[in-house]
């Protein structure tokens, strides 16, 4: 029994190390590294791509991904297709530790009104959650999810502010749907570098739930315009959240840098 014990603890600690170790590089956009979102598609015919890892901790330990990678497609104009493949894990303080492939995250963000000299752009971002994560592990919610938002966005010389929210729908038992809120305002300081801050709500997820109030504070530095390095890191306002961290590499690409 002690040696399992002691097996699950070097689990979650070594989980919890290869995760941290992303936040290294760290020293040094619209949507990622914030969990509030934007109507800015991806330019027709350029690519996102992102190597991240996503980190929270709440009273039952350690969850998120390590890493996850994305994938966004400027497929026509105004409109991006959008893929999240994780490696999940959790790592509980009171029952076991697991790590495995995650839920599926599949959606399509179209932007129907464009930015004008007053007027905020706004969009929509449909998003499904496929369950092919386990359950009953933890890894996955078991059944499919979809949120529906609705996103704007103005930008103000080296300002840009954003943010909406949308509605959760959340089958299951013992589940209940639920909606989010959410609002950012960033600032470019400078070439390379954005810094910005955001808070959001979501009210509770399952019947016994509370609804929780979390904020991050995080940073864009563009290294040239194919490399980028995205970090965010926050804590709950109210709620069980305790911390949380993102931190991603992006390469982006499309016809204007495959000419560079």
């Amino acid at each position: 029994m002690r040696s399992s014990t002691s097996y699950q603890k070097l689990l979650g600690r070594l989980v919890l190390l290869s995760g941290m170790l992303l936040l290294i590089p760290a020293m040094g956009l619209a949507g990622p590294p914030y969990t509030t979102d934007d109507p800015e598609p991806v330019e027709y015919q350029h690519w996102e791509f992102y190597l991240a890892s996503q980190l929270s901790k709440d009273t039952d330990g350690w969850s998120g991904t390590c890493p996850h990678f994305e994938m966004n497609y400027g497929a026509y104009k105004n409109l991006q297709l959008h893929v999240i493949a994780p490696l999940s894990f959790v790592q509980s303080t009171e029952a076991s530790s697991h790590i495995g492939y995650g839920d599926t995250e599949l959606g399509a963000k179209y932007r129907f009104i464009e930015e004008g000299k007053w007027r905020p752009q706004i969009g929509i971002f449909p998003i499904v959650e496929v369950p092919t994560g386990n359950s009953n592990k933890g890894l996955g919610n078991g059944h499919t999810q979809v949120f529906l938002p609705i996103w704007l966005q103005k930008s103000f010389g080296k300002w840009t502010s954003y943010g909406g929210g949308g509605y959760w729908i959340n089958p299951g038992t013992g589940n209940k749907n639920f909606s989010f809120v959410g609002w950012q305002i960033q600032r470019k300081l400078n070439e390379r570098l954005s810094v910005g801050t955001e808070i959001y709500h979501t009210s509770a997820k399952d019947i016994q739930g509370k609804s929780e109030t979390r904020f991050n504070v995080g940073m864009v530095y563009d290294f040239n315009e194919r490399n980028h390095l995205l970090f965010s890191a926050g804590r709950g306002i109210t709620g069980e959240n305790k911390a949380q961290f993102y931190i991603a590499y992006q390469l982006t690409i499309g016809p204007h840098t495959n000419k560079e």
